[in-house]
């Protein structure tokens, strides 16, 4: 059982949503989101990892095609 089921809240500053999402606090501190944590993973509502996702689409779609070469 996960943080996110265990009805864990959003650690972006000001926000107190449920979260939907856990992710790695680096990755989510590149994409310009402030966390309010320092631990490994953070966790992420439904509507910052949204916004998570638009920032990030870039550098994910260049991560995939990586490994779809070969």
């Amino acid at each position: 059982m996960g943080v996110v089921a265990k009805g864990a809240q959003c650690n972006v500053d000001g926000c107190s949503n449920e979260g939907a999402r856990s992710l790695n606090t680096a990755k989510i501190e590149q994409a310009g989101l402030r966390l309010k944590s320092a631990g490994k993973k953070a966790v992420l509502c439904k509507e910052h990892y949204k916004e998570w996702k638009k920032e990030t689409k870039d550098d994910r779609e260049l991560e995939r095609s990586r490994y779809d070469r070969f």
